[in-house]
């Protein structure tokens, strides 16, 4: 009889390719076991539910910041206020953490020959970190969103929100808008990785590289609170931040929340695509060479600002709105809409007889500069006179409101008088004593002629 060789487990040859799997969780293992990397996925999903519930334990509000002055009324607030400091600096600075330095660290280490000859293949190794990075970002993102809507829910409850309107918002359906604008925010946060992995390969060991995204993300916003046409402000990635507001008016204010979303993607996938054209063009086989500034310029900064006015010359064909896009007809609806839901919540939080919007008859008369200003674009010089009309009772009240409107089209409204009607009292709520709504309320102008 003759012996049977041992059947031998085959095992890949040593020309072949690791597969990107592999690849795969080989980068994120190297990710998350970068102490820094640890250290901020816990911190998000951590420090927001800490911040919700040490501020809901204040008698004080970030009243300054969007739904700040509803923290103490429902648990939804406390979570879009973590989502508005998110937008501004978290996502920029975490996004500059992780696809910032992906690419970078091997250039640092010295490490490019090693990894090339384990994966034998140059487009691997780059979908293999995108893949990495993108979910770091994720997982930091979903930390952040649910430590801040726990940590509201448990300072707060599941109540009512007031949107920007003042329209009262179940908590369902405060529930589902909240999430949805979470999400919305992926968009940008994957246009500012794009950008990161650009500056990651292009700018190799240099420090820049690692603060590109959170560069970007600053000139964004200071582009934002500069009277910038529509279209311009619209064509950044940025918008996308901020343009989820809409999703929390009656009706919803979807055209610019679209557009922003789609535009960041437009980045996201160009950036992406030319950090992957410029990794291909790196001579690996230098171990002094990290990319050349030059090429990152012409092969990546200037495509971004030729797709920067393509889709600026793009949301100015499709669509009407010109200028600012903030004019005295937006201002007056907006303000009497927000004044008709706010009064009849009022109404009820001090046992009055209810009353209908309809029956109300709300209409806002507003002039910048007591009429020696041009009644269009941002300012904190805007002046309101809401008239409104009560059912038997013939003389129409009305109520002076002082604005501040911002570029971006959020304003705030504060009550001058008469003190009775928007002057600063406390009324009872089901969760306590609370200010009067009337007293000061944010809004926000659609820039867009959509609804």
């Amino acid at each position: 009889m003759t012996a049977t060789a041992p059947v031998r487990e085959q095992q890949p040859s040593a020309g072949a390719r690791v597969p990107v799997a592999r690849g795969y969780r080989f980068e994120l293992v190297k990710l998350v076991s970068q102490w820094r990397v640890r250290l901020l996925v816990l911190a998000c999903w951590i420090a927001p539910a800490l911040f919700v519930v040490a501020v809901g334990r204040q008698s004080t509000l970030p009243t300054d910041t969007l739904f700040g002055r509803w923290m103490h009324a429902t648990g939804w607030a406390g979570s879009l206020v973590v989502l508005g400091f998110s937008g501004t600096w978290a996502l920029p600075l975490l996004t500059s953490v992780v696809a910032g330095d992906v690419f970078a660290s091997e250039d640092r280490l010295g490490t490019w020959r090693h990894l090339l000859v384990a994966v034998r293949s140059p487009r691997r190794i780059f979908v293999a970190k995108v893949l990495g990075s993108l979910t770091v970002i994720v997982l930091m993102l979903a930390g952040l969103c649910a430590s801040s809507v726990a940590g509201g829910l448990i300072a707060e409850g599941n109540h009512a929100l007031v949107g920007l309107d003042g329209h009262l918002l179940a908590p369902s359906d405060a529930a589902g808008h909240v999430l949805l604008a979470w999400a919305c925010v992926l968009a940008p946060t994957l246009a500012l990785a794009a950008i990161g992995l650009l500056g990651s390969i292009g700018l190799g060991r240099s420090p820049m590289g690692l603060l590109l995204p959170a560069l970007v993300a600053l000139a964004m916003q200071l582009a934002q609170m500069l009277p910038l046409p529509v279209a311009v402000r619209l064509a950044l990635p940025g918008y996308a931040f901020i343009s989820w507001n809409g999703l929390f008016t009656s009706p919803g204010q979807l055209t610019p929340l679209l557009v922003g979303v789609a535009v960041s993607l437009a980045w996201a996938v160009a950036g992406t695509l030319l950090a992957y054209r410029l990794f291909l063009r790196r001579d690996f086989t230098n171990s002094t060479d990290d990319a050349s500034g030059r090429r990152t310029v012409t092969g990546g900064l200037v495509p971004l600002a030729v797709l920067c006015g393509v889709t600026v010359g793009a949301v100015a064909a499709a669509t009407p709105a010109t200028g600012s896009g903030i004019d005295q007809h937006k201002i007056q609806r907006s303000v009497a809409t927000a004044f008709a839901h706010l009064y009849r919540i009022q109404t009820s939080e001090l046992n009055r007889p209810a009353v209908t919007e309809a029956q109300l008859r709300v209409s806002a008369a507003c002039n910048r500069g007591g009429g020696q200003v041009s009644a269009n674009g941002p300012g904190n010089d805007w002046r309101c006179v809401v008239t409104w009309h009560l059912p038997g009772v013939e003389a129409p009240g009305q109520a002076i409101y002082q604005l501040d409107v911002t570029a971006d089209g959020r304003y705030v409204a504060d009550g001058d008088g008469p003190k009775e009607v928007n002057g600063y009292f406390l009324v009872r709520t089901p969760q306590g004593d609370a200010p009067n709504p009337l007293w000061q309320f944010d809004g926000n102008v659609e820039l867009l002629h959509t609804s």
